[in-house]
């Protein structure tokens, strides 16, 4: 049995990369995960890879910007599974043409990225705590980024939603602690995902190249892998981490341990 055994968890943004690897992560130490992704094929690849592995899991498709797709997807899984414990708030984008100063950012693209990045994690906990309260507790897990703690050049969208994540995990493990809800976030590095490619490629970048180059920009000496991630996510899922909320953790190679300075 696996240390998540008989729980039920919900992916955002579980098609691919980081979430990929979570739902898949969850499902193989015992939770039913619900796949929540835009990218229908994504999403059932995902969901097929798990099933093929013996673990339970279902596709919701849908946009986690929206009201009413996270308020059906929750009810999705509850109606299937019978409750949530676990909520993977890990959907997230930077689409190539957000990379560039406030002035030249568009109001359009800002609030794509705050709506997708940030919004999603406020929609999802709102109708995911009180199924959590019912079941007598639970866990909500977002992706940020070491970007939410240290800037990066011509991101400013990006960087703003991931320091909002960590604030948020603060602000609701201290109003939700009572109802035993944890709440967590996990800080990536550079971390070989479609995201991360997409970036390499606007900067004109060769893919073997950036994963070599980045690799030796991480102390421990290679790029992440989403799996990495994955295992942290379901860590913080379990009753090992019992005594964790409100707090981070990075799984960044060492690059916040480095610096600017080293």
């Amino acid at each position: 049995m696996g240390d998540l055994e008989g729980k039920i968890a919900i992916v955002t943004g579980g098609g691919l990369g980081i979430g990929s690897a979570g739902a898949k992560e969850l499902a193989s130490q015992g939770a039913s995960v619900t796949i929540m992704d835009i990218d229908q094929n994504a999403a059932e690849s995902t969901v097929s890879t798990i099933r093929d592995n013996g673990g339970t899991a279902f596709s919701a498709i849908g946009d986690a910007s929206l009201s009413l797709d996270c308020e059906r997807t929750v009810s999705e899984c509850v109606s299937r599974f019978g409750g949530l414990d676990i909520l993977f708030n890990n959907v997230g984008i930077q689409p190539i043409s957000s990379y560039t100063n406030v002035e030249n950012t568009t109001e359009e693209m800002w609030d794509r990225v705050i709506a997708v990045n940030l919004k999603s994690r406020f929609l999802m906990a709102k109708y995911s705590i009180p199924e959590m309260r019912i079941r007598g507790g639970g866990v909500i897990i977002s992706t940020a980024s070491v970007q939410g703690q240290q800037s990066a050049y011509l991101v400013p969208a990006y960087a703003a939603t991931k320091g909002g994540d960590l604030s948020l995990t603060r602000q609701m493990a201290l109003d939700y602690a009572e109802d035993n809800i944890r709440v967590l976030s996990v800080c990536p590095g550079g971390v070989d995902t479609p995201l991360w490619r997409d970036s390499v490629i606007s900067s004109g970048t060769e893919i073997e190249n950036a994963i070599i180059e980045s690799g030796k920009t991480h102390p421990i000496g290679r790029l992440g892998a989403p799996e990495d991630i994955a295992k942290v996510v379901a860590f913080l899922a379990s009753d090992k981490a019992s005594f964790m909320t409100g707090t981070f953790v990075n799984v960044d190679g060492g690059i916040m341990a480095k610096g600017s300075w080293a």
